[in-house]
């Protein structure tokens, strides 16, 4: 496995730096262009070399993002995503114009094909984008209309999974960290099946405990504060483990707890979703449930080649996911 001198000496950097980078520490003062550079040294530690396609580029889809590159940098999640589709866009000579959801307008609908949109969207949102093209693939959400192609995660099972991990070792406190988000016209909260399982899942057991939810938004920065607040309020009373809604929330809870000088996992055990690149570089490496997200843009790109060459019924894939045991549990 790479380590993190490998991905210093791939960067150009200080391993000082790459450390401080992949533990999102906010008193680190570098560019967002050199935070890139370092993500991508990890990616490509563990990228495969792949077949380019030597064809010229004849059609043209369009890539709708709801995150900016930079707020990518804050979750990796979105942003290995959006490489899966950049990737195999390569490989089969598709053309990809970026564009976020605020500016369709810079798109020309005569050039544009097809649609992946990756992300969110309300159902005024979902309406909007069919106008643009009759052939949309969404990633990461699945609209209710029974239409369009889809390819997401099953995070009920990937919940299930953690927790499931957790009380096998005898662990029966076990906390929530979280975060909720909105659609991006202000419509409605997101439903996010992770919080609901969890909270099913224990009130299942009768070991639901409303105080052990701790819920912000899915960044690092929240990770650290949400973990740091628990600490200061409650001392030693808190839950045996925590089980993260995202390794970005995991690392930075796992900042904080270290600066608490609170053993892991030996005190408290941490779990997370989506194995992002650098989960394994942490210390202890992240326990976390593997979503496949460089699969949902490939499989993303392979949906709308087959709805630009064929015809047929609208697609639903459900991808699986995989519990990786490191060492932020037992």
């Amino acid at each position: 496995m790479a380590t993190i001198k490998d991905i210093a000496a791939r960067a150009g950097v200080s391993i000082a730096t790459v450390s401080r980078v992949l533990n999102y520490d906010p008193h680190l003062s570098v560019s967002a262009e050199t935070k890139q550079k370092i993500f991508e040294a990890a990616e490509q530690l563990d990228y495969k070399k792949r077949r380019v396609s030597k064809k010229t580029p004849q059609t043209t889809a369009a890539l709708i993002h709801w995150y900016t590159e930079e707020e990518e940098l804050n979750d990796l999640y979105y942003r290995s995503i959006r490489l899966g589709i950049e990737n195999s866009c390569l490989e089969s000579g598709l053309q990809l114009q970026k564009v976020l959801y605020n500016e369709l307008e810079q798109l020309d609908r005569e050039e544009i094909e097809g649609i992946i949109a990756v992300g969110k969207y309300s159902s005024a949102q979902v309406e909007r984008l069919s106008e643009w093209s009759s052939r949309i693939v969404f990633v990461d959400f699945s609209p209710e209309a029974e239409s369009f192609d889809s390819v997401i995660t099953d995070f009920s099972r990937v919940t299930e999974k953690a927790l499931t991990h957790l009380w096998e070792q005898g662990i029966r406190r076990i906390g929530y960290l979280g975060g909720r988000e909105r659609f991006e016209d202000k419509s409605g909260m997101i439903t996010d099946m992770r919080e609901q399982t969890y909270r099913a899942f224990l009130q299942e057991k009768e070991a639901f405990a409303e105080e052990d939810m701790l819920v912000g938004t899915y960044s690092a920065d929240d990770g650290y504060r949400l973990m740091k607040n628990c600490i200061e309020q409650r001392g030693e009373n808190l839950p045996e483990a925590f089980f993260a809604a995202s390794d970005t929330l995991a690392i930075g809870a796992l900042r904080a707890l270290h600066e608490a000088h609170i053993q892991v996992p030996e005190r408290v055990g941490l779990i997370g979703v989506n194995d992002i690149s650098v989960s394994k570089y942490m210390y202890p490496p992240l326990t976390t449930v593997k979503v496949h997200t460089e699969w949902m843009g490939k499989i993303a790109v392979e949906l709308l080649l087959e709805q630009l060459n064929t015809k047929r019924i609208s697609k639903k894939v459900v991808l699986p996911s995989e519990l990786i045991v490191r060492g932020t549990t037992k």
